[in-house]
């Protein structure tokens, strides 16, 4: 179902976009736009699904996890026994693995990509090459480690 928003709604939702703790207070002093329909508004948008979930941005360096990289995956839907594999079961067990931050199936050169974050290069490592190219359906792999994030 598609939902129509208007400009205040956006406003909204960029706010908490870039920040789930605002409250309507802090919205509506920042937006111009007074706090009851704020608040009202957010209600909304949360009863249609528009927003989904909060979530918490977490400055991966200070728990050890310092290392990102995007993984680009292809697969191959038949197992060495002949059983046939879908793209979303593989998807779904390399999404299980706790380093797996995002895990998309995607069009292109790939069938499935995956950010993860790690401790170390040898973590990475031990992640791509013992245990995701272990899991039924991934033929090869393609990983790019990020240098810099860029904030907005």
């Amino acid at each position: 179902m598609y939902v129509m928003l208007n400009k205040k709604d956006e406003l909204i939702l960029n706010m908490l976009q870039k920040n789930s703790k605002y409250s309507s207070r802090e919205i509506s002093g920042k937006t111009g736009i007074p706090i009851t329909t704020v608040h009202n508004r957010i209600k909304r948008m949360e009863q249609e699904g528009v927003i989904k979930s909060y979530s918490v941005s977490v400055d991966k360096e200070k728990i050890g996890r310092a290392v990102t990289a995007y993984v680009h995956i292809a697969v191959t839907y038949t197992k060495a026994d002949g059983t046939k594999l879908s793209q979303e079961e593989i998807a779904r067990n390399i999404r299980k693995m706790p380093e797996v931050e995002e895990c998309a199936i995607v069009t292109g050169t790939s069938d499935i990509i995956i950010k993860v974050s790690a401790t170390s290069i040898n973590d990475l490592h031990n992640l791509v090459i013992n245990r995701l190219r272990e899991i039924d359906g991934v033929l090869s792999t393609l990983t790019s480690i990020v240098l810099k994030n860029i904030e907005s």
